[in-house]
């Protein structure tokens, strides 16, 4: 290190000093000092290329019960998940010849949904209006995860009112849109 040829990122991990960073090096770092770490919410967003957010600090989860690691010097936001809600969706990636874990697209929405009192509501809403339109995860798939999160009541009214404007509602003969709401037809 005294000869330049290593690099100190954060306490624990180094690189060489010719290491150029990729556009994902602060996922990388993060998942290397978080060993069980898996990147999630705003994070998982930029990665996927979903909306517009650029998060200061990356996204990790642990799980309810275990020990929080320290990471004051690093800007990681650690959000608490349990069960099926931490350990579903995830999906290994490689960049720049690191593996690092992140949850899928669809896991991703529903978890937004989840977080929405953190995140805002808009983010979800659009993260959500994002996947549907360019068709990066299917209906079932953000229904399956937002079912694991407990947040289908939640997101149902969204789900529907965007499939049916986009007319892809099996339910689009039983409602009328009226503005921004999305009315039930009682014959």
């Amino acid at each position: 290190m005294d000869e330049g040829e290593i690099k100190r990122i954060v306490r624990g991990l180094y690189t060489t000093a010719d290491d150029i960073p990729g556009t994902h090096l602060s996922l990388i770092e993060s998942c290397k000092l978080i060993d069980t770490g898996v990147i999630c919410l705003l994070s998982v967003l930029v990665f996927h290329e979903i909306g517009t957010q650029n998060p200061f600090d990356v996204g990790i989860p642990v799980s309810r019960g275990t020990r929080i690691p320290e990471v004051s010097e690093y800007p990681i936001q650690i959000s608490l998940f349990s069960g099926k809600a931490y350990s579903s969706g995830i999906e290994e990636h490689t960049v720049d010849g690191v593996e690092i874990r992140v949850y899928s697209i669809a896991k991703t929405i529903a978890d937004c949904f989840k977080y929405r009192n953190k995140l805002g509501m808009d983010i979800a809403i659009d993260a959500l209006k994002d996947v549907i339109q360019n068709k990066r995860a299917s209906v079932d798939k953000i229904l399956h995860y937002a079912m694991i999160c407990r947040v289908q009541n939640v997101m149902k009214p969204y789900m529907e009112s965007l499939l049916f404007r986009l007319g892809k509602s099996t339910f689009r003969g039983s409602y009328v849109l009226l503005g921004a709401y999305l009315l039930t037809i009682v014959l």
